[in-house]
C-alpha cells in the first residue's frame, strides 16, 4: 500500500514538473551561477578580464533553450494540482522568456565582472518568478512566485552600483515591498477562511457555489487587501511612492525591469484571484466587487501619472510617473475584461498593450544606457539638448519609442491606446465610456511631456558633447534595435500577435 501511494506521489509530481519545464532550465542556470560563481572571483574581489560576457551568454543560452522548449509545448486541461498550462500561461511565458532576453542585453555591461554573475542569475530568477505567477494554481504558489520576484530585484537594484542612490534606492523599494507583500498575504488568509482552500480551482467552485445573500465580510477585506498588495506592483495611484525615487536612484537595467517585468506578474495574479468565471448573478464574484476599486485606480493612476509627469526634469522621473500613468491605462483593460459588446475585448486589449508597453520602455531606457556626458551620467531632460546633432541616429530612435509611449503612428502603442479605448468604448456602459474618455484625455496629456523631451533633443543648442558608449555597449544596441523593430512591426503586422491573444 505504501508503495502505492509513493509511486502516486511520483507520478503527481513528475506530472507537476512537466508543465513548468522552462522555468526549471532557467532555475538550474540561476543555480549554477550563483555555485560557480565565487570560485572564480578571488578574495579581493578580482575577477578575470571579459568574464561578464561569459555570464551573459549563459543567460541569454538558458532563454533561448528555455524558449525552445515553451514553443514545443502546447496548452493542458487546468487540474488541481499545484500548476496549470493553459494558454494565458503560454503566452505569459513566452512574453517572459523574449523580454528577459532583451533584459538581459541590457544589463550585460551594467556590474562589473566579479558582480555580473549573480546580477544575472538575480535576473533570470525575477523571470522565473513571473512565469511561475502564471502558472501557479495556487494561492501559495502565488505568493512564492511573486516573492521569487520581489527578493531578487532587491540584490539586482543594489549590486551593479553601490554608491549612496542605489542604496537609497534599495532600501525604499525593499521597505515598500514587504509592507505590499504583507498586505497581499493578509489578503490571501482571509480569502483562505472564507472559502477553505487555497487551490483555485477550488476557490473558483467555491464561490461559484455562493448563493444570494451578501458576501461574508471576509471576501471584503480579502479583495481589497490583494487588490492593495498587487496595485503596488502594477505603481498604481496610490501605491506609487517608491517609483520615481527608485527609477531615479536605481541602475539604468533595473529601472527598465522594473518598468515592465513587474507589471505583467501583477495583471497576471490579478487575474488569477479576480477574474472568476461566473454564470449567474446570484453567485458570489470577486471581479464585480472589485470592479468599482479598480475603476478609480485606473482613472487616479492615469491623471497622478501624467500631471506629476509634466513637472518632472530628471528623466528617469518622468519615465517612472509615466509608467504610472501607463499602469491607468492597462487597469482600464482590465476593468473591462470581456464586457464588450464589439471590437476586442479589454483582456486582449490588456494583453497587446503589455507587449507593446515592453518593447517602448525598454527601448527608452535602452537608449539612455548608451548615452553619456563626460562628468557624469545622463540625468535631467537637459541633458539631451542637441542630441539630434551630436547622435543623430539615437536621438531618432529614442523619438520612436517616445512616439509610441506618446500613442502616435506609425508605432504599436498608437494601436495600443486604440485597442484600449475600443474597448472601454464597446462596453455601451456609462463608466465604460467614461473611462475611454479620460484614457483619451490623459493620453494628450501625456504627449505634451514625451513631445517636450523630443523638443529638447531637436530644437535646444547643446551645452556640450553627449558622446555614446565605445563598442562595449554592443549589447544595449541590440536591444535598442530589437525593441525598435518590434514598436514598428506590431505597427505594420500585429495580426500575429492577435491571433495569439485571441486563443488566451
Amino acid at each position: 500500500m505504501n508503495d502505492l501511494v509513493i509511486s502516486d506521489a511520483v507520478q503527481q509530481l513528475n506530472r507537476a514538473v512537466g508543465l513548468i519545464v522552462p522555468d526549471v532550465i532557467v532555475l538550474a542556470t540561476v543555480c549554477l551561477m550563483f555555485f560557480a560563481a565565487p570560485f572564480l572571483v578571488s578574495e579581493r574581489g578580482e575577477a578575470p578580464a571579459g568574464l561578464r560576457h561569459r555570464w551573459g551568454w549563459l543567460s541569454l543560452l538558458s532563454l533561448l533553450v528555455a524558449g525552445y522548449v515553451w514553443w514545443g509545448t502546447s496548452p493542458q486541461p487546468v487540474t488541481t494540482g499545484p500548476f496549470r498550462l493553459d494558454e494565458l500561461t503560454w503566452f505569459i511565458r513566452g512574453v517572459s522568456l523574449a523580454f528577459g532576453a532583451v533584459l538581459v542585453l541590457l544589463t550585460w555591461n551594467q556590474a562589473d565582472d566579479a558582480r555580473s554573475a549573480e546580477t544575472q542569475a538575480c535576473l533570470l530568477s525575477i523571470i522565473a518568478g513571473v512565469n511561475l505567477v502564471a502558472a501557479a494554481n495556487d494561492l501559495v504558489g502565488i505568493f512564492i512566485a511573486l516573492e521569487l520576484i520581489s527578493v531578487p530585484t532587491y540584490l539586482f537594484l543594489l549590486l551593479p552600483r553601490r554608491d549612496a542612490p542605489a542604496q537609497e534606492a534599495t532600501m525604499k523599494y525593499f521597505l515598500l515591498s514587504i509592507f505590499s507583500s504583507g498586505m497581499l498575504l493578509f489578503g490571501m488568509s482571509y480569502l483562505y477562511g472564507s472559502v477553505g482552500s487555497t487551490n483555485l480551482e477550488a476557490i473558483y467552485a467555491a464561490l461559484t457555489a455562493g448563493r444570494a445573500h451578501p458576501m461574508p465580510i471576509l471576501l471584503v477585506v480579502a479583495v481589497m487587501m490583494m487588490v492593495a498588495g498587487l496595485a503596488f506592483r502594477l505603481t498604481a495611484v496610490p501605491f506609487h511612492f517608491y517609483a520615481p525615487d527608485v527609477f531615479q536612484g536605481a541602475p539604468n537595467a533595473a529601472a527598465a525591469m522594473l518598468s515592465f517585468v513587474p507589471k505583467v506578474a501583477g495583471f497576471v495574479a490579478l487575474y488569477r484571484v479576480l477574474a472568476v468565471p461566473v454564470e449567474a448573478l446570484d453567485h458570489w464574484s470577486l471581479a464585480q466587487f472589485s470592479e468599482p476599486l479598480l475603476w478609480w485606480l485606473a482613472v487616479l493612476s492615469m491623471f497622478v501619472g501624467n500631471l506629476l509627469a509634466l513637472l518632472q526634469t530628471d528623466i528617469r522621473r518622468m519615465l517612472a510617473f509615466s509608467s504610472v500613468s501607463h499602469a491607468g491605462y492597462m487597469l482600464v483593460g482590465f476593468v473591462v475584461g470581456t464586457a464588450t459588446t464589439g471590437g476586442p475585448t479589454g483582456f486582449e486589449a490588456l494583453l497587446f498593450y503589455l507587449v507593446v508597453y515592453g518593447a517602448m520602455t525598454l527601448g527608452a531606457f535602452a537608449v539612455l544606457g548608451v548615452l553619456q556626458r563626460p562628468d557624469r551620467r545622463m540625468e535631467s531632460i537637459e541633458d539631451l539638448s542637441g542630441l539630434s546633432r551630436n547622435q543623430p541616429a539615437i536621438a531618432l530612435l529614442l523619438t520612436l519609442f517616445l512616439f509610441s509611449l506618446t500613442g502616435l503612428p506609425p508605432t504599436a502603442g498608437f494601436l495600443g491606446k486604440l485597442n484600449l479605448f475600443l474597448a472601454a468604448w464597446g462596453t455601451g456602459s456609462e463608466s465604460g465610456h467614461w473611462l475611454a474618455i479620460w484614457l483619451a484625455v490623459n493620453a494628450t496629456i501625456g504627449a505634451w511631456y514625451y513631445l517636450r523631451v523630443i523638443g529638447t533633443m531637436y530644437l535646444q543648442p547643446a551645452p556640450m558633447a553627449v558622446t555614446a558608449t565605445d563598442s562595449n555597449a554592443t549589447p544595449s544596441y541590440l536591444a535598442m534595435g530589437l525593441c525598435a523593430i518590434a514598436t514598428l512591426g506590431l505597427f505594420a503586422v500585429p495580426g500575429w500577435l492577435w491571433a495569439l491573444i485571441q486563443h488566451v
